[in-house]
C-alpha cells in the first residue's frame, strides 16, 4: 500500500506535463491504436502533426445522439429486410440473371456527394480539379489544371496528378461495407474525353496490413471530340500495383470485396483536362472467357 502511495505523490509532483508519461506505460497499448488514427497515414514532409486531438471539436449533444441511433436503426432495419429478401436486396432467381447493373449515373448534386476528388495539392503540388454536373444535369464533368512542378520541400521527387474516387460503402453504425461484383466480368462505361489518357482504379479491402496500398489499374484512353464512346474493361485486365509500382506477383481481382473505384490522370503533361462521365455499370459479357491476362506463378512450388 506504501508503494502505491509513493508512486501516486511522485506522479502528482511531476506535473500534469508528466502525467502521460506515467500513465503511457499502462495505457499505451490500448490508446496506440486510436491516437494513430486521429491523423492521415500521410504527412507533408516538414509540417507537425495537429496537436489539437479530433475529439475536443466534437459538440457532445444527448439530442443529436438520438438522433444518429434512430437513423442507424432504421439503416439497420433496411439492411436486414434486403438481406432476407435476396443478395443486393433482389430475389435469388433474378440476382443470377442480372445481366447488367448500372453502379452509378450523375443526374443530380446528390450523386455527385457520393464521390470525392483529390490532387497533388495534398503533397504541396499546383494541380487543380474540379468536380460538377454537366449540361443539362445528365453527366458529372470533371476537370482542372494539371501540373507536374516538384514541391520545394527537399524530398518529394514526382508530382502532377488529379483523380476522383468513390466513398466507400458504410452499413448501419459505421460497419464496412463491400460491393460484389462476382456476378459480372466486366466495367462498362460512358464517357467523353479530351483525348488524354486515365487511369481506371479499383480498391480491394486489404486481407493484411501492408495491403492498405493495393489496387488494380487499367488504362482508359478517351480520343476526344464531341461524341460519347461507351468503354468495355474485362474485370481480367485489371493488374495489380502498390504505391504506384507494378507487381510481381499478379492475381485476378477479388470480386467480392470490393470497396471502391477511381480515376486518376497523371500523364506528365502539364494543361487543362477534361473528362465527363454519363454512367458507370456492370456488364456479364458471356463472349469473354478470359480469366486472367497476366502471368501467375507458384512462389514456392514443388519439385
Amino acid at each position: 500500500m506504501a508503494l502505491t502511495v509513493t508512486f501516486l505523490n511522485s506522479a502528482y509532483l511531476h506535473g500534469r506535463c508528466c502525467r502521460h508519461k506515467v500513465l503511457h506505460p499502462l495505457l499505451g497499448p490500448l490508446l496506440s491504436d486510436s491516437v494513430a488514427k486521429l491523423y492521415s497515414s500521410y504527412r507533408r514532409p516538414g509540417s507537425q502533426p495537429e496537436k489539437k486531438p479530433s475529439w475536443q471539436n466534437i459538440d457532445f449533444s444527448f439530442k443529436k445522439g438520438i438522433d444518429v441511433l434512430k437513423t442507424q436503426l432504421s439503416m439497420l432495419k433496411k439492411e436486414t429486410k434486403d438481406y432476407l429478401i435476396g443478395p443486393g436486396g433482389h430475389p435469388f432467381s433474378q440476382y443470377l440473371l442480372e445481366q447488367t447493373r448500372v453502379l452509378w449515373e450523375f443526374r443530380s448534386q446528390e450523386d455527385l456527394n457520393k464521390w470525392v476528388i483529390s490532387s497533388d495539392v495534398e503533397i504541396g503540388g499546383k494541380s487543380e480539379v474540379h468536380l460538377k454536373l454537366g449540361r443539362n444535369n445528365q453527366a458529372a464533368l470533371l476537370y482542372g489544371t494539371l501540373n507536374t512542378e516538384v514541391p520545394r520541400d527537399g524530398e518529394t521527387k514526382y508530382s502532377g496528378y488529379c483523380s476522383m474516387r468513390a466513398k466507400p460503402p458504410v452499413g448501419s453504425f459505421a460497419r464496412k461495407k463491400y460491393y460484389d461484383w462476382s456476378n459480372f466480368n466486366s466495367l462498362y462505361l460512358r464517357v467523353r474525353g479530351d483525348g488524354r489518357p486515365w487511369m481506371v482504379n479499383i480498391y480491394t479491402d486489404p486481407y493484411f496490413s501492408h495491403q492498405k496500398d493495393d489496387l488494380y489499374n487499367y488504362f482508359m484512353f478517351t480520343r476526344g471530340g464531341p461524341y460519347w464512346e461507351e468503354i468495355k474493361i474485362p474485370f481480367s485486365k485489371f493488374f495489380l500495383s502498390s504505391r504506384g509500382r507494378v507487381q510481381d506477383d499478379q492475381h485476378p481481382i477479388w470480386l467480392d470485396k470490393i470497396s471502391t473505384l477511381g480515376f486518376t490522370i497523371g500523364d506528365k503533361v502539364d494543361g487543362p483536362f477534361q473528362l465527363e462521365i454519363d454512367f458507370i455499370g456492370l456488364l456479364n459479357d458471356r463472349a469473354h472467357t478470359e480469366e486472367f491476362a497476366y502471368e501467375t506463378y507458384e512462389k514456392n512450388p514443388r519439385a
